[in-house]
């Protein structure tokens, strides 16, 4: 175990997969992010979702923290929400954490997690 310059055990800090609370599926869909500011429309393409989050990728991902307006597209339907930023890998993409969905919206992200789930 790895100690600290004091002699106290250093705790790891958890990974991704151990601090998420709900599970992540693999979706293929296509995104629009929206810059509330500017109003910037950026297309982007969601790689995982969950019920609390999801990664969109792109190439010039907006920086952490930023609150931004997400359209998630797919045969089934289109997902709003209002979401902000809370990891980057630059030149890849981003995580965002959704803050606010309506219930409308709330029952198609479910109704695309149990078909995702089965």
């Amino acid at each position: 175990m790895s100690t600290d310059s004091a002699g106290s055990p250093i705790k790891a800090e958890p990974s991704g997969s151990e601090r998420r609370t709900v599970p992540r599926y693999s979706l293929i869909a296509t995104a629009e992010v929206i810059e509330p500011v500017s109003d910037s429309r950026i297309p982007g393409r969601i790689s995982e979702i969950s019920r609390k989050g999801c990664y969109v990728d792109m190439l010039n991902p907006l920086p952490r923290e930023t609150r931004i307006r997400l359209r998630i597209s797919r045969d089934r339907g289109n997902f709003v929400a209002t979401a902000k930023v809370i990891y980057v890998q630059e030149g890849m993409g981003m995580g965002v954490v959704f803050l606010e969905v309506a219930d409308d919206q709330l029952e198609l992200l479910d109704s695309w997690l149990v078909e995702l789930n089965g």
